[in-house]
């Protein structure tokens, strides 16, 4: 009976304990204590922060980062930026994530909010950088930083406030771009259309479907080639996020609250799912860069991001096909297609930058302080002319150096390339036009499921499959499952409108069954003991 008692008790202790380690792997760690200002910098201790950036095959701007890190090194010669570059956004964001359970993430890091959002999870594992930027002597324009900083009014406002969510500012602005559609002008116009002063969708679905005819052997009329996908989008999330937007339709609350799997979406997704059974519409996803379709005349509307306006067109400095695959056509720059051309709607994007807390608040200092020259004019300037990007703070737009460069549009086709200067043109018309979507911890997979959904539908259609509203229904159950939107807190809608929490968690379950055979055991225990002692007594 004691070797049962022991038994019995070490178990319960075991599943408790278990229960607690689930406990502590739901909510996080502990975490680090919050960061506090020093009062003055120790330029006599030595510092070595780490800068995870994002940097595709554009050799310049590695450049400007090095240049950038050596220029600041000039400045504080007891700090040492170690560079870490990688290929894409998403490869930052998860090995964040998998450095944050070990205290191991990197000093500064370039990221977007929804990605900071899910940061967060780790407690004060993200520095809040409004007492920061107040700061008189180490703050935005304070009295101590050793370079010409801008000043807080001297961001533009909009960009500062995609920074803000959960009741602090959580990063800097770093660079800024939205979309463009990049337009084959000359093909359109040889169909008998004459571009319009906005653009709308219904007006890029005519031409995108008029330019599937063929002739008698098979080729298109427009080019006379094999191959013509007439419209291509290369961020499917953002353009089902903008096609909401521009209907005033449900994508998310402030709050977290799903509302993506809507009426409104499914008639897009149907209207999407009719052109491309006529062929005028495909995804960067399922044929690939916009650029190289439009570059090759078998593409008249590629709709990419400004910051990939090098790309775009028949002197585009940037190439991934062969040069006597370019063909010679007019392209035209244009703010996306519009239901409402009177009100205008397009999604203001770009990275930012983050700091991530030490537990030696000098170090966050030093990171604070490189940050800060990230957004000095001379590095905004350079970065911006990379790409169709825009500079972040209204002292570098204003300068007289970037004037210079916008004035200077065509003059050659590498730094003053006609395309990249009025694709950062058209953001800069447009930058109270600009919108961003809800921050929240989950609101990065919002977003890709967004994009899922037009994927799937594409691929469905395809593929010869019937796009009905059993297919919404299930496409709805099976991107919401996949993104786990359907699962307590997500609160997301089926297509019928109802509520549809899903099944609990993993670890939750795990967990109830752990309590629940700590408390049979409890009782199994508690039984024992009184049939014990009610024998002794018989006895």
């Amino acid at each position: 009976m004691r070797k049962i008692k022991r038994f019995l008790k070490a178990l319960s202790a075991f599943l408790v304990f278990g229960a607690a380690l689930l406990l502590t792997g739901c909510h996080g760690s502990r975490g680090m204590e919050p960061f506090q200002i020093p009062e003055e910098f120790d330029t006599g201790r030595s510092y070595e922060i780490t800068f995870w950036a994002k940097n595709d095959t554009n050799k310049t701007q590695t450049r400007i980062y090095e240049q950038a890190i050596r220029d600041f090194q000039a400045l504080y010669p007891n700090v040492t930026v170690n560079l870490r570059l990688y290929t894409d956004y998403g490869r930052i964001y998860n090995d964040v994530i998998t450095n944050i359970a070990t205290n191991t993430t990197p000093n500064v890091c370039i990221t977007y909010p929804d990605h900071i959002a899910t940061y967060l999870t780790g407690v004060n594992q993200v520095v809040p950088l409004e007492e920061l930027f107040a700061d008189g002597k180490y703050g935005l324009g304070g009295s101590e930083v050793r370079f010409p900083g801008p000043a807080r009014e001297e961001i533009v406002p909009q960009f500062l406030e995609e920074c803000s969510f959960g009741g602090h500012y959580y990063a800097l602005p770093y660079m800024r771009s939205t979309e463009a559609c990049y337009i084959n002008k000359t093909f359109v116009e040889k169909m008998g259309y004459t571009l319009p002063e906005a653009l709308t969708w219904d007006f890029v679905w005519e031409v995108s479907d008029a330019a599937t005819a063929k002739d008698e052997e098979g080729n298109y009329k427009v080019n006379g080639q094999k191959v013509m996908i007439p419209f291509i989008y290369k961020s499917t999330d953002n353009m089902m996020i903008q096609m909401l937007r521009q209907k005033q339709a449900g994508y998310s609350t402030e709050g977290g609250e799903i509302l993506l799997f809507n009426d409104t979406t499914a008639q897009l997704l149907e209207t999407i799912a009719d052109h491309v059974r006529k062929g005028a519409f495909s995804t960067f996803k399922i044929s690939s860069y916009p650029a190289n379709f439009l570059n090759a005349g078998q593409c008249i509307f590629a709709i990419d991001s400004t910051a990939g306006a090098t790309w775009m067109g028949s002197d585009a400095p940037l190439l991934d096909i062969s040069e006597d695959a370019v063909i010679d056509f007019e392209t035209v720059v244009m703010p996306i297609p519009q239901f409402d051309p009177e009100h205008p709607q397009m999604i203001s994007q770009g990275p930012s930058v983050c700091i991530f807390n030490k537990d030696d608040p000098q170090e966050v200092l030093a990171s604070w302080l490189f940050v800060q020259y990230l957004l000095t004019n001379q590095v905004q300037i350079a970065y911006s002319e990379t790409e169709g990007y825009v500079p972040v703070t209204l002292k570098a737009q204003q300068s007289e150096e970037y004037q210079d460069y916008l004035a200077r549009c065509g003059e050659d086709n590498a730094q003053y390339y006609e395309i990249k200067i009025k694709a950062a043109r058209l953001l800069l018309e447009n930058t109270g036009n600009t919108f961003v979507t809800p921050v929240f911890n989950g609101s990065a997979s919002l977003r890709d499921a967004a994009g899922q959904l037009i994927e799937n539908t594409v691929k469905s259609i395809r593929r010869g499959e019937t796009v009905d509203a059993a297919y919404m229904e299930k496409l709805y159950g099976d991107v919401a499952s996949l993104y786990r939107l359907d699962q307590p807190g997500g609160r997301t809608q089926t297509a019928s409108g109802k509520a549809d929490l899903g099944p609990l968690p993993r670890t939750s379950v795990t967990l109830l069954l752990l309590l629940a055979a700590a408390w049979v055991l409890i009782l199994i225990y508690a039984g024992i003991r009184y049939f014990r002692r009610h024998n002794t007594h018989s006895a």
